[in-house]
């Protein structure tokens, strides 16, 4: 079979077609920008994005139990167990017996954690503001209530 042209923009991208057109496709396209700055500013922390999540809802919520965190993340509690091991291992996060539940655990920051979570915290402030620096803060606003809207939130 022949080698069919393929339509480009002039730099050697293929053109998306109807994927332009999806929001969906956008979206993504969004979200793997953000999400690889992200993961660049976490590296020198040794932190992965869902680390770093665990962590702030640890520090928000103290006492958490794991079945809690895992509904908040959007994960299954197979995957909390490792995510809370790893954290435990670094000596970041403690797991202690809930106060009203023996047969679940209460996640506490440790000092370690805590003071990792605030400096982790600061350089996220930092990517926040140069992914977005594009938008006005009022632009801002409305894609934060916009992407609420679509997330049903």
């Amino acid at each position: 079979m022949a080698d069919q042209a393929v339509a480009d923009d002039g730099n050697g991208v293929p053109v998306p077609g109807v994927l332009d057109g999806l929001l969906g496709y956008r979206l993504r396209r969004a979200q793997v920008a953000v999400f690889a700055d992200f993961a660049q500013t976490m590296s020198d922390f040794d932190l992965t994005p869902g680390q770093f999540g665990t962590l702030a809802l640890i520090a928000a919520n103290p006492g958490l139990s794991q079945t809690a965190l895992g509904t908040a993340l959007g994960i299954d509690r197979s995957s909390v167990v490792p995510l809370i091991d790893k954290l435990e291992r670094r000596h970041l996060v403690e797991r202690a017996p809930h106060p009203r539940d023996r047969r679940s655990h209460a996640l506490h920051l440790t000092p370690d954690g805590a003071a990792l979570f605030d400096t982790a915290r600061s350089a996220v402030a930092r990517h926040e503001a140069h992914i977005f620096a594009p938008l006005a803060p009022a632009e801002r606003e409305t894609l934060a209530r916009l992407l609420d809207r679509v997330s049903g939130v």
